[in-house]
């Protein structure tokens, strides 16, 4: 009998180390903490819903998800940026870098749609025509799909002067319009000069073009150069 429980303990003393040797043992943990990648997907969203926030019409942004076989090394602190010479807008890329404890850039892509109202004309434009009220209208579509510097506020249109022939429905940028101008170079131009107290108005002679606000250079009679702001009615004002 003794032999008998002799031989049943070193059976269960054999199957528990057999036991013990097939449990796994927990992998080790090397090296820093790894970036939740999901993180910085959130991240990027978060900076394009600031830096649309207060643009006219309706935005509707999509992060694609970031690479999963990116291995980086935790960030406290990720940040945001545009890279240089990007949009805000269509098909785009959203920078996040790291600076702390390891330093690390990657770059996701996102689709941002901005649907708005822009100005079209309603008939065609010929160069040098000065645009009336008339002459242009509203349409709404994704900005995203048309070209840099479209114009979405009439009055930037309006009382300006057509540097290109536009047909009529076409969309209409910044550069393709300059302002009318208020002073003609060679023009007899009344500078005002107003300063505390007093205001001094001399005729002069204007030595440039210019548009309403902007620089323009004047000769007096007695061959004295001024500067000073261009304003509507041949008026040059300098402010003291």
């Amino acid at each position: 009998m003794k032999s008998f429980f002799k031989a049943l303990v070193l059976l269960l003393s054999a199957l528990g180390f057999s036991a013990l040797a097939q449990t796994p043992s927990p992998a080790p943990t090397n090296g820093p903490p790894r970036q939740d990648l999901g993180v910085l997907q959130q991240v990027a969203e978060q900076f394009i819903k600031i830096q649309t926030t207060g643009m006219s019409g309706t935005v509707n942004a999509t992060v694609e998800p970031v690479d999963s076989r990116l291995t980086l090394v935790a960030c406290a602190s990720p940040q945001a940026f545009l890279p240089n010479g990007g949009r805000l807008w269509g098909r785009t890329s959203i920078g996040i870098k790291c600076t702390a404890p390891s330093p690390w850039t990657i770059y996701v892509r996102a689709t941002v749609q901005v649907v708005a109202e822009y100005i079209v004309t309603t008939v065609p434009l010929v160069q040098g025509q000065t645009i009336g009220p008339n002459d242009i209208t509203k349409l709404k579509g994704d900005l995203s799909n048309l070209p840099n510097g479209i114009i979405t506020d009439p009055a930037q249109a309006i009382g300006h002067i057509a540097n290109i022939s536009l047909a009529a429905g076409a969309p209409v940028r910044q550069d393709a319009l300059r302002a009318n101008r208020v002073v003609q170079q060679g023009q007899a131009v009344r500078v005002v000069s107003t300063g505390t107290g007093f205001q001094i108005t001399t005729e002069a002679r204007a030595l440039n073009n210019a548009s309403e606000g902007q620089m323009v250079q004047a000769k007096t009679a007695t061959g004295q150069v001024v500067s000073g702001t261009a304003k509507a009615g041949g008026i040059v004002e300098i402010n003291y």
